[in-house]
């Protein structure tokens, strides 16, 4: 049985480990199945999106993902071209939409957006992103992306650094790992750790290390998660100044890491990625938005067909 058949995806906590390895499997095939049998698998079903926050690469993937198994989408790319600019209400408009497609892609500013939603949308609803809470289809790519480019999951070190205190990306990702046997270098200034709520409860089922200076866990990184400065998520412009480029990595730092590391980076970058890095062995930042398409595909195909 499929035990993703109609079933929103809210958090990543609602999955555990094991259907998240059934969302690779499935990804695996996807990926090495002739184009004209993909094609089959969502035909004649659509995909509704509703983002009220700006996003290239998960809307974008979303499309592309649900065109490649022979489906279509619909929806709007920002609040300013909805009824949401007559004041219409996220109810309403998720009402609606659910009414004109077979799954739901929300990305919201709110906290608490994608679950409530999911309860009063008639079909199943993809969290795209809450407010600073959660982002699981990022987790789902990255940790996909991990395994298929490091060969594992489990026994590894992996960095993430930034802006951990308003990073959902980075909330999903610690979420998703702390089902596997890692140990976590958490790099920030103190203004942007982790939130102590997280913190607090997941502390006990992962091992976790707290770094104000990425040149002191470097060499031991053998995945280095890069995140942005969320210049949106400050409510005061001098505070963002104070912290803006903190991290830079460049050619000097990737001389610190191992030979074999590898760098990821949910995207968009601003400055804390070097454009010089982009043509080392340890990039993979464009990859992982690759496999982001056949990580939603198996997800979707999972979501919308019962026997899949």
């Amino acid at each position: 049985m499929n035990p993703f058949h109609n079933q929103s995806v809210v958090s990543i906590r609602d999955l555990g480990r094991d259907r998240l390895e059934a969302v690779f499997e499935a990804t695996d095939r996807i990926r090495t199945m002739p184009p004209e049998r993909r094609r089959e698998l969502c035909r004649g079903r659509t995909l509704g999106y509703v983002f009220y926050e700006p996003s290239t690469r998960t809307r974008l993937s979303f499309e592309a993902a649900m065109s490649s198994l022979g489906g279509s989408s619909l929806g709007h790319a920002d609040a300013a071209s909805s009824s949401a600019k007559k004041g219409e209400s996220l109810a309403d408009t998720v009402r609606t939409i659910s009414a004109y497609s077979d799954v739901v892609v929300l990305r919201h500013p709110l906290d608490g957006s994608s679950r409530f939603a999911a309860e009063v949308s008639s079909k199943p609803v993809i969290n795209a992103g809450s407010g600073t809470e959660e982002h699981p289809t990022q987790a789902l790519l990255d940790i996909y992306t991990i395994k298929k480019e490091k060969g594992r999951v489990d026994g590894l070190n992996i960095g993430i650094v930034g802006d951990l205190k308003h990073g959902r990306t980075v909330y999903s990702l610690l979420y998703g790992l702390s089902g596997y046997d890692v140990n976590v270098h958490l790099v920030s200034p103190p203004s942007l750790r982790i939130r102590p709520e997280f913190a607090y409860g997941t502390k006990r089922r992962m091992k976790m290390s707290t770094y104000g200076d990425l040149g002191e866990c470097a060499g031991e990184m053998d995945v280095l998660y890069v995140t942005r400065i969320q210049r949106e998520r400050f409510a005061d412009a001098e505070e963002y100044a104070k912290v803006r480029g903190s991290y830079v990595v460049g050619l000097d730092m990737l001389r610190r890491m191992r030979p074999d590391s590898i760098i990821m980076h949910p995207l968009p970058r601003v400055d804390e990625i070097a454009p010089e890095v982009d043509s080392t062995p340890h990039a993979r930042y464009f990859e992982q938005a690759e496999y982001g398409k056949h990580v939603r595909a198996a997800l979707l195909h999972l979501l919308l067909n019962k026997d899949a």
